[in-house]
């Protein structure tokens, strides 16, 4: 049975954390996200901040986004 994780941050929803033999892997719900498409995190925290950052980054830079705390919402098993 796979394990499957939302990551939210503020309002939006980055993308899902699937849990395959290798750790935690992303898959992005919203383009301001699908850079971290694709990558493998040793947790779900771990992607959880990455996104975090992510939006930080981006409007720390001027472009459109939403500074704030993400929050996993729940669980697909």
């Amino acid at each position: 049975m796979s394990q499957a994780y939302i990551i939210e941050v503020s309002s939006y929803t980055a993308g899902l954390v699937v849990r395959d033999e290798r750790g935690f892997r992303f898959f992005s719900a919203e383009r301001a996200f699908d850079r971290l498409d694709g990558h493998r995190f040793s947790s779900v925290r771990a992607a959880d901040r990455a996104a975090n950052l992510l939006v930080e980054r981006r409007s720390f830079s001027g472009d459109r986004g939403k500074s704030g705390s993400a929050a996993v919402t729940g669980s697909l098993a």
